[in-house]
């Protein structure tokens, strides 16, 4: 089973895909595509995430169909925010390379058995400081959420909302893992 977790930075990702390598077995985490970069980047801006979508999705479509993979972020993570960065009237990716961002992770998708999406809550109780850009944090929710409730974005992919604390997200996963 091919899973992506999806969500905005301090969303809980991290903490639920260990907790679900530490559950279950034989799964290989893929980490933020962030953590693989050559190239230094000095924040969030458009060259960082598209270098990010691209790599998020060629790993996918490089997946073999019977892998056992938990991935932290996928290829619309990135293409939200790139869509945050120009609702929030920041410097933007031009809408000629936004769209073929989003081709491109709509076909990295058709390679994904599982999209677990960490929407914000305030019930989830992450609080963030300033320096995390709360701002943008909040857009890309909101602009991933617009991403994941397009039925042509992802076709083919099983999408499952989770939240709650740390063991409820981690039960849900574990049964849409197993079912």
């Amino acid at each position: 089973m091919r899973i992506v977790v999806s969500g905005t930075h301090a969303s809980g990702k991290s903490t639920l895909i260990a907790d679900f390598a530490r559950r279950s077995a034989g799964f290989e985490v893929c980490p933020d595509p962030y953590e693989l970069l050559d190239e230094g980047f000095d924040g969030p801006d458009v060259d960082a995430f598209l270098a990010q979508l691209w790599l998020a999705a060629d790993r996918l479509v490089e997946l073999p169909a019977g892998a056992r993979v938990i991935a932290e972020r996928g290829p619309l993570d990135f293409v939200a925010y790139l869509d945050a960065l120009d609702a929030l009237g920041r410097p933007a990716a031009p809408a000629a390379v936004r769209r073929r961002g989003l081709a491109t992770a709509v076909e990295a998708m058709r390679h994904v058995d599982l999209l677990v999406v960490l929407p914000l809550s305030a019930h989830d109780h992450i609080e963030v400081p300033e320096d995390e850009d709360p701002e943008l944090r909040t857009a890309m929710d909101a602009a991933l959420l617009d991403l994941v409730d397009d039925p042509v974005v992802v076709a083919e992919t099983r999408v499952l909302e989770v939240s709650g604390t740390p063991e409820k997200r981690l039960t849900q996963l574990v049964a849409a893992a197993a079912g």
